[in-house]
Formats: structure tokens, C-alpha cells, sequence
């Protein structure tokens, strides 16, 4: 079953809304207004209409960005309108949250690339009939300069430098571009055209949904509460979950590889991902931690159920059995997998070649250099025998076959190699 297709019963109470949609979040503002606006859909029968911004700056989405947008998933359970809305026009400026320099501009082309992209991913989580899906070019592309005069009479400098990423870079000498400090007013200006009544985000983004609160107000509408949720720690337990860290677990990657990546995740830090990225509730991962804690539940299993059911959610229960088993042959028994990518190699009379430069050419890595390493670390097996001498040649006179594995052991490493 996928995340898509589970659903919570709508019938909860005022109580049980907030409870539900309390888990997992870090901070809400305010949440007596979040109340109210509940109690008010309820008696009204009018949904909340809920906001998720997210400039389409790389082309796919990890599970760093689905704990926003599970979130989201949990308001539209309830019955209210999830907006997910793609920032192709502030695309263009770059957010500058949690930045130290400015971000170099993307093209527009490179904009609705990305946007294409999102489109397709992120109904792996949200229902697309019960979803409304804007571009903010919609309205920010038809401002004119006394639109965007009137918009920036709302805000001071003085407010816009107590943000502490600008104020890091003053203080440190650092340049900031005038676009830098126009973002936060135009994401705020998208909750007014949206008519937002909640905005979600990461904890970076207390500032643009605290500026959004105050424009909206000045625009005379009533003030959308901000929802916060934390940043998910990537796979090496120390960075946020990033492409630019290589610690991400991509959404679209094969259920091998995506099974894999999680069970490399620490012992520690698996409880954050079945907070952020299951819909246990809190006394059922309650007990879970109670079991590992007493011994009566190993951690590996418990991470393997982890593994298990974010596989299930972006691919299949099928997918993520198959994975589970491919894992256990492949990585923890040290069995060669049953079906792997193939390489032939033409016969050459009296030819050898050194292993280092053919991995370039059959294993894809980057570089002569990064293969030696690769050997050296004693990450490079033929037929079960490791090969550590980057000065190891392969013979191309006689007609033979080969199990290469070149990386860690799991499926994707391992290659056929054919010379006839």
C-alpha cells in the first residue's frame, strides 16, 4: 500500500486533530489560533486551506522534503485543502535561509525542469484529486513596481537584518544582493494570493512564515498560522539529509537501493526517521523503543521494519520484500546476487589491461584515481578474492567469466564480466 493511500478517518474531534497533527512537528504559531481555525472548519464545514511552499532548485525530491509533505498528507486526512505550491518564480531569486553566500541564479529553463519533476513525485505522497497545485508566477510574474513598492512599505530594513543568517553575513563581511532581502516578502506575499490559513515548513523557515503572518495582516487578511517541522538528519547522523552531502535517500531510487541506504542509518537516529517518516503513533514507537531498550526486540529488526515500510510507501509491499531479501543475501550473508548488470569484454590476443582503468569503462566510476583508492581500500572483489594492488592487470587473451563487485556489497556493486 502506498503513503497515498492511507488514510485517517475525518471524523476526529477538535482534540484529536491537533493530536494528530501535533506529532513530528517542532514548534507551532500559534497553536490556539491552529485550534481555532479548526473548531471554526468544523462547525463551518469550510477546510483549511494549507500551504506548502517549495522552490524546485534541484531536479528530485528526498526524504528530507517528504517530512513537510507527509505533514501536509495529515491535513489533507483530515479534510482540509493541501496547496502545494511550486516557487518558479522565486525559484529564480533563490531562498536564502540557512545560507552563507549568495545562491547562483537558475535559469528559467532550469526552473520548469525541476517543476516537471516535483509534479510526478510528490503524488507518491499527496491524493493529486484532492490537491491544489499553483505557481507562484501565477501572480508574482503580473507584479508591477507599485505592487512591488506597496509590498515592501510593509516591512523595515531593521526587521529584515534580525534574521540571523543575514545578520551572520553583515557581521562576517559577507555581501548580501537586494534581491536576497525581497524572498521573505514575496513568500509571504504567496500566502495573501493563496489565502492561506497554515503554512507548513522547516525549522529554517521561521522567518519567511513569521513575515508572512505580518503581510498578511497588513493586507487585511487574517494571520496563517505557522507550522514548523524539523530538518531530517541525513544518513551520516551529523548533516541535514542533502544531495550536496551525498546523505540523502531519494524517493525515485530503485527499492534496493533505498532499502539499503536505511538500514546503514545508526541505531540512534532510526527513531527520528519512524517519527518523521511513518505515521506510527507515539505509544506505538513508544513501545518500539521499550522492546529494543529491554531486549526483547533486536535493532536490526526494528530498523528492518523501518526500511520495510518506507519502501512500501514509494514503491510496493512486494518491492519492499524483495528488497529485504535481496539485503540479506547480498549484505548480510555475503552472497553474490542472482541477477546483475552484465559487461562484455572483446578478446584481445596478448592484450592486458590494468584493472584500475577498466572499472572506468565497466563500472562507471569517475576516475582512474578513485578506482586505485578503491582497490587499495580493499573495496574491489573478483570471484570472492579482494584485489588490493592498484597495479593488478586483467588479461584479455583468454575467453573466461567473472563476478566483479566494486564499492560496498549490495546489488547495484556487483557486475558479470564477460571476455569472448
Amino acid at each position: 500500500m502506498s503513503a497515498r493511500a492511507k488514510s485517517k478517518p475525518k471524523s476526529m474531534t477538535v482534540d484529536e486533530q491537533l493530536a494528530y497533527l501535533r506529532k513530528g512537528s517542532t514548534e507551532i504559531i500559534r497553536e490556539e489560533e491552529l485550534r481555532q481555525k479548526l473548531a471554526h472548519s468544523q462547525k463551518t464545514g469550510k477546510p483549511l486551506r494549507v500551504k506548502l511552499g517549495v522552490d524546485p532548485t534541484a531536479p528530485d525530491i528526498h526524504l528530507g522534503h517528504t517530512v513537510v509533505l507527509r505533514k501536509l498528507k495529515h491535513f489533507q486526512d483530515l479534510g482540509h485543502t493541501a496547496i502545494f505550491m511550486i516557487g518558479d518564480f522565486t525559484g529564480m531569486i533563490g531562498d536564502p535561509s540557512g545560507r552563507n553566500a549568495t545562491r547562483p541564479p537558475l535559469t528559467r529553463e532550469e526552473i520548469l525542469a525541476n517543476a516537471e519533476t516535483y509534479k510526478q513525485q510528490v503524488f507518491k505522497i499527496l491524493d493529486p484529486e484532492r490537491t491544489e497545485m499553483r505557481f507562484n508566477s501565477e501572480w508574482l510574474g503580473k507584479f508591477t513596481g507599485e505592487d512591488m513598492v506597496r509590498l515592501c512599505s510593509h516591512y523595515t530594513l531593521a526587521r529584515m537584518v534580525e534574521r540571523e543568517d543575514f545578520r551572520n553575513r553583515l557581521n562576517a563581511g559577507q555581501p548580501i544582493a537586494l534581491h536576497e532581502l525581497l524572498y521573505p516578502l514575496l513568500q509571504a506575499y504567496d500566502s495573501v494570493a493563496l489565502e492561506a490559513d497554515v503554512e507548513l515548513g522547516a525549522t529554517e523557515q521561521k522567518f519567511n512564515l513569521l513575515a508572512g503572518r505580518e503581510i498578511q495582516r497588513a493586507y487585511g487578511h487574517t494571520s496563517q498560522v505557522a507550522f514548523l517541522l524539523p530538518i531530517l538528519v541525513g544518513l551520516d547522523g551529523v548533516q541535514k539529509m542533502s544531495k550536496s552531502f551525498n546523505n540523502y535517500v531519494g524517493i525515485t531510487e530503485s527499492p534496493a537501493e533505498m532499502y539499503g541506504k536505511l538500514m546503514s542509518v545508526s541505531d540512534q537516529l532510526m527513531w527520528s526517521y519512524y517519527e518523521l517518516l511513518t505515521d506510527l503513533t507515539p505509544a506505538e514507537l513508544t513501545q518500539r523503543r521499550r522492546e529494543v531498550e529491554s531486549g526483547k526486540a533486536h535493532p536490526m529488526k526494528v530498523k528492518a521494519e523501518l526500511a520495510r515500510r518506507i519502501v512500501t510507501d514509494f514503491h510496493s509491499a512486494a518491492a519492499a520484500a524483495r528488497a529485504e531479501q535481496e539485503f540479506a543475501q547480498v549484505v548480510q550473508k555475503g552472497e553474490v546476487p542472482a541477477e546483475m548488470r552484465e559487461v562484455r569484454q572483446a578478446k584481445v590476443p596478448g592484450g592486458k589491461e590494468k584493472l584500475a582503468r577498466a572499472l572506468v569503462q565497466w563500472a562507471e566510476v569517475p576516475s582512474r584515481a578513485e578506482a586505485e583508492r578503491l582497490i587499495k581500500q580493499g573495496a574491489v572483489e573478483i570471484d570472492g578474492k579482494r584485489i588490493t594492488d592498484p597495479r593488478f592487470e586483467i588479461d584479455y587473451d583468454v575467453p573466461r567469466e567473472f563476478v566483479l563487485r566494486v564499492g560496498k556489497k549490495k546489488k547495484d556493486n556487483y557486475f558479470r564480466v564477460k571476455i569472448s
